[in-house]
């Protein structure tokens, strides 16, 4: 019998989890008009739980370790999931306001603001390769957002700061005790998220009773979306290395442009290119620094999207 390849594999589950999250994102957008993005981020986080309780279970680490639930570092652990419920407010605002295609790809800057933040957060030393890549990156994002331009609007704004907040919860993750199981911590704040997500939505106004069985499908559907892509990525991450993975992480950005066609009739070509080849293109020089320096130092910058 064959081995399994496992790295390719992992790389399969990752575009699974790619093709989920843009799954959530598209029953977020459809949802929009009737649930604020403070009641969708809490369903979300409510009903994706589960899957990251699959995957705390499934965890070697965690059972090896005792099946502790308590960490040490558990205010940051919360901290790290109320910055998640800031990330996803904005996120899922700008899908509502957006095109699904511009919305998706903007947050992509995400991997420049880790490389960023990895300076003063990790007292990381970034060489002129990595802050190439970032400049290029953000090139690309002024292209995409069009500043100046008449199609502009602020809305564009929350995408981009989703982004950075994004990046805060992925640099932040290594600043955790190794020995806590990723799963552990991706738990912590799914729970402080929809904690954070409920109280925000119940401070303006409250939650919109559920208007009909198909919505509550769609809701159920969002978290299982969201949820499974992460217990996806926390499962592939321990197949292979993170490197391994993050080069085909850009190919959401073509997936959301398909995805947006098909299901709302939107193509936004002027809007999207060159900048969205040049938010990648920095992106992947990062990935290929990063793992030029992972092969000497055996340490790689993570990666972590939890939508």
């Amino acid at each position: 019998m064959r081995p399994i390849d496992r790295t390719g594999f992992a790389i399969c589950l990752s575009l699974v989890a790619l093709v989920l999250f843009d799954s959530m994102g598209l029953v977020i957008k459809h949802l929009s008009l009737a649930y604020s993005a403070a009641e969708l981020s809490a369903w979300r986080n409510l009903f994706g739980i589960f899957p990251a309780i699959v995957a705390l279970f499934l965890s070697r680490q965690w059972h090896r370790a005792g099946r502790r639930w308590r960490i040490r570092q558990w205010k940051l652990a919360l901290g790290r999931g109320a910055v998640v419920t800031v990330a996803q407010l904005f996120f899922y605002l700008s899908l509502g306001l957006m095109e699904f295609a511009t919305a998706s790809t903007i947050t992509y800057a995400n991997a420049l603001f880790m490389t960023a933040l990895a300076v003063p957060l990790l007292g990381e030393q970034v060489g002129w390769v990595r802050w190439s890549a970032v400049l290029i990156g953000f090139v690309g994002v002024i292209l995409v957002m069009q500043p100046g331009s008449d199609t502009f609007t602020p809305v564009a704004l929350l995408p981009l700061a989703a982004a950075a907040f994004y990046a805060f919860v992925g640099v932040s993750a290594r600043m955790m005790d190794d020995d806590v199981p990723s799963a552990l911590v991706n738990l912590y704040a799914s729970c402080a998220s929809l904690v954070g997500a409920s109280l925000v939505a119940l401070s303006f106004g409250g939650f919109t009773p559920i208007q009909s069985s198909t919505d509550m499908a769609w809701l159920i559907s969002m978290g299982g979306f969201g949820g499974t892509a992460v217990l996806f990525l926390v499962i592939s991450y321990r197949m292979t290395e993170q490197s391994n993975l993050a080069p085909f992480s850009y190919f959401g950005i073509p997936l959301a442009f398909l995805m947006g066609w098909l299901f709302f009739d939107e193509t936004p070509w002027s809007t999207l290119f060159p900048g969205a080849l040049l938010i990648a293109v920095g992106g992947l020089l990062i990935i290929w620094r990063e793992r030029k320096r992972s092969r000497s130092t055996n340490a790689a910058l993570p990666t972590e999207g939890p939508r």
